[in-house]
């Protein structure tokens, strides 16, 4: 008896919820890395808003996860989410250094 599997197209919700974990690591990472310089970069980041380093280092990271899924053709490798890390580090690095 030979099984054959068969391939499902994405209904909305399967949709909506690929989209939300693909993009989700970008968004807590960045979150995690604007609180944390903001506790210990006090002085450097004083003028900058937690909400503006959060969004751009999310958007870094986003940045990366999507270059990441093209270069690669798959979602979820390591050398990704290293990048991934190293972006959302960089944005407030810049911010802290003008």
């Amino acid at each position: 008896m030979i099984f054959i599997k068969r391939r499902r197209l994405l209904d909305a919700l399967d949709l909506f919820w690929h989209i939300a974990n693909f993009v989700l690591p970008a968004i807590v990472v960045g979150a995690l890395t604007a609180a944390l310089c903001k506790l210990f970069w006090r002085r450097g980041l004083a003028r900058t808003p937690w909400l503006t380093l959060a969004w751009q280092a999310s958007a870094a990271g986003l940045a990366v996860l999507v270059a990441g899924l093209v270069i690669t053709g798959h979602d979820g490798r390591m050398i990704t989410y290293a990048a991934l890390v190293v972006a959302c580090a960089l944005v407030p690095w810049l911010k802290a250094a003008k």
